[in-house]
Parts: C-alpha cells; sequence; structure tokens
C-alpha cells in the first residue's frame, strides 16, 4: 500500500489495464491474426472468392501439330500452363480434395495444375484456351455438389409401376401358348 508521500499508480483510471503493464507471457495477449494476401487488380479471379496472381502463371510453348501447314514447323503455338496449388489463394483443402478427383489427369506430382493447348494455330488462341480450360476446373473444384434429397416414391407412382409391370407379364403369358395334344 502506498505511503503518504507516494501518489497511488493507480488513481485516477478508469479500472483499465495498462497496455504497457501486462506480462508479454500473459495468456490476454492474443496474437494477431497473419495478414491476409492483398489480391492485386489484374488478378485471375476463379470462383468462391479463389484468385491467383497472374505473375504465379508460368507459361511454355512448343511446336505442335495439327492445322497450320508448312507454318507448323516454324511457329511454336502450343501452349502449357502449369500452377502450382500453393498459388491458389483462398483455396480451402475440401477444394483441393474435390479438385483431385475431378481434375486427375491435369494434376502432376508435384502439386501442380498442368493444362496444355495446341487446337488453334495462334499462340495468342492457345493461351486464352489454356486459361479457360484452368478457370473451368478450379470453378468446378470450389462449387459444392448439391446434396440429394431423398424422396419416397408417390403412391401413384408405385400404382403405375405395378401396372406397367403386369401388363408385360400377361403379354409375355400370352405369347406362351402349348399345343394340347402332343
Amino acid at each position: 500500500m502506498p505511503g503518504p508521500t507516494q501518489p497511488d499508480p493507480n488513481e485516477g483510471k478508469s479500472g483499465r489495464k495498462d497496455p504497457r503493464d501486462v506480462d508479454p507471457r500473459s495468456s490476454d495477449r492474443r496474437t494477431p491474426p497473419p495478414p491476409r494476401p492483398v489480391r492485386p487488380e489484374n488478378a485471375i479471379r476463379f470462383g468462391d472468392g479463389v484468385w491467383t496472381s497472374p505473375d504465379d502463371l508460368r507459361w511454355s510453348f512448343a511446336r505442335s501439330g495439327g492445322p497450320g501447314g508448312q507454318n507448323v514447323n516454324k511457329v511454336s503455338s502450343k501452349a502449357e500452363l502449369r500452377l502450382s496449388l500453393s498459388a491458389l489463394r483462398n483455396f480451402r483443402p475440401e477444394h483441393r480434395e474435390r479438385l483431385s478427383s475431378i481434375a486427375g489427369r491435369y494434376l502432376t506430382a508435384a502439386e501442380e495444375i498442368l493444362i496444355t493447348a495446341d487446337d488453334n494455330r495462334s499462340q495468342l488462341d492457345n493461351r486464352a484456351a489454356c486459361l479457360a480450360r484452368l478457370r473451368s476446373v478450379v470453378e468446378a473444384a470450389t462449387t459444392r455438389p448439391k446434396t440429394r434429397k431423398k424422396t419416397k416414391p408417390s403412391r401413384g407412382s408405385k400404382e403405375r409401376r405395378l401396372k406397367a409391370k403386369r401388363v408385360a407379364s400377361d403379354k409375355k403369358q400370352r405369347r406362351n401358348w402349348k399345343s394340347g395334344g402332343e
């Protein structure tokens, strides 16, 4: 207890703790959440808030077969796009599970999505085709499939099914005639 010559350090305060008085090892201190990555303006957006930076896309080009005549032998128009799964921001574990089942042939052992396109003669068109395929694959992985609602067949549908079975049975019974004398 402070004496008459020493002022009370908590006097005049509104009952709140001074943050400088808190022990840093105390459990009262909360660590702030990690900063969310800032989405750049030129980000490639997918469904459900998933996005990636264009700098994370790795492009490579090669000569492709297919249409183009002699031009095929001179121009590298086949586009190949690689994107690491860790580069997809806001990509949750359930999205990753769906992606592995949906896009098994696009996934590599190094956890990358590999998409190629050599459908067109133009490298620009093949790049656009790669991006469209990437977008459709990632959007399919981020959309939650509809849950099936169990329903019972109605009484009328049961009766119609049984009537159709009786008609088919009668029809087959009439086909099976036997001669009486032999």
